[in-house]
């Protein structure tokens, strides 16, 4: 199975950005409080945008980057209008 990429809105409208196989899965975990730390004050999250599949160590690098990037430009660099690498 294959990572994705995925930013949630929390209800305080800030932005999480995770990794994941089972993205469902995930939203699920935290939306019942048992995801990550950050999200559990900030119940429930919405799924805002994901990636395509990707190999587990190209998982790391998108997250890596999207988090580099300010909170405005977040959606748009996951959902790749944005070359995170700084080439476009």
């Amino acid at each position: 199975m294959a990572w994705r990429v995925y930013l949630l809105r929390c209800a305080d409208d800030s932005l999480y950005c995770g990794i994941s196989k089972d993205l469902e899965a995930r939203i699920a975990q935290h939306n019942a409080g048992k995801g990550a730390k950050y999200t559990r004050s900030r119940l429930p999250v919405k799924l805002v945008a994901a990636s395509d599949e990707l190999s587990r160590s190209d998982a790391l690098k998108v997250e890596h980057a999207v988090k580099q990037q300010p909170a405005s430009r977040k959606v748009d660099a996951l959902k790749g209008r944005i070359d995170l690498q700084g080439e476009k």
